[in-house]
């Protein structure tokens, strides 16, 4: 038996991940604020589309969302078009919303009322990860829910894996978010120091990459950061706001985070310089802005 899917939210990650679905064989159905956006879907993927999210899940097996902040989770799962209206008992409802690992526990206690099982699933590896299929999902919930979408997540992902109860998907994302802030403040400062000694970024790159220095970000971004631009990526203002959950989480569970509270009033620095929508890495231009003063 086919399995129904739906997938609410087609932004640059929900597009492609939903079209990855749709080209597993499962049956889609998306629902997207703008209407428009859906239509495309359509017309580029096999399934059909919905005007609410009650009417895109009414006949889900499992149903997705990859929306973008905790308020806008809130909008699409509650009310009488929301997600929970419409969905059957029995059912799953998976998360890949980067969100506060409050409102995943809270999600998931209205959906227990219902006996529908939540899980809440983070994903790392950008809209590149998502377009190629390759994302890795961090997820929280029951064992048994988790075993029974994975195979389905694997449409879209390399590796999925389960981190413990509800909320702890979103927790392992806010580690995943520290470590990024903290490598890419350091390859910044490394490529700006490159350019001040006046040495051939390529060649430092070839080598160190080579050795304890190299990084995914470092792989991916050195070239374009070199070259000052900003356009490849994960947004400025999507890093501040995940950086402000975990930083807000910090207080909660006594962590101390400096160097995450540092590096996210610099990337309130690049949105000041007009760089809310460039790419994480835009950290260099934050520095040479300055060097420039």
């Amino acid at each position: 038996m086919s399995i129904n899917v739906a997938f609410i939210g087609l932004g640059v990650m929900g597009y492609p991940m939903a079209g990855h679905l749709a080209k597993s064989g499962f049956n889609v159905c998306v629902y997207n604020r703008t209407t428009a956006k859906a239509q495309t879907w359509t017309e580029q993927y096999t399934g059909c589309f919905a005007p609410t999210p009650r009417e895109a899940v009414s006949e889900a097996d499992i149903v997705f969302m990859c929306v973008g902040n905790d308020n806008d989770l809130r909008s699409v799962v509650y009310g009488d078009d929301g997600v929970l209206a419409g969905m059957l008992p029995h059912t799953v409802l998976v998360d890949h919303t980067t969100t506060s690992a409050e409102v995943a526990r809270e999600v998931a206690a209205k959906a227990a009322l219902q006996n529908i099982d939540f899980i809440d699933a983070p994903v790392s590896g950008g809209q590149a990860g998502a377009e190629n299929g390759v994302l890795t999902v961090m997820a929280g919930g029951n064992e048994a829910v988790f075993t029974k979408v994975q195979p389905v997540m694997a449409s879209y992902s390399r590796f999925s894996q389960l981190l413990g109860d509800v909320g702890a998907g979103q927790l392992c994302k806010m580690v995943n978010q520290i470590c990024i802030a903290g490598v890419v403040q350091g390859l910044a400062e490394g490529l700006h120091f490159a350019k001040q000694a006046g040495l051939d970024g390529e060649k430092v790159i070839e080598t160190i990459s080579k050795g304890a220095a190299g990084s995914w970000q470092m792989e991916n971004r050195y070239k374009t950061m070199w070259a000052g631009e900003y356009e490849f990526g994960f947004a400025v203002d999507w890093m501040r706001k995940d950086l402000g959950i975990a930083l807000d989480e910090a207080k909660n569970n006594g962590a101390t985070l400096p160097m995450t509270a540092t590096v996210d009033q610099y990337y309130a620095d690049v949105q000041a310089l007009g760089g809310g929508r460039y790419d994480t890495s835009s950290l260099l231009a934050r520095i040479e802005a300055l060097h420039k003063k």
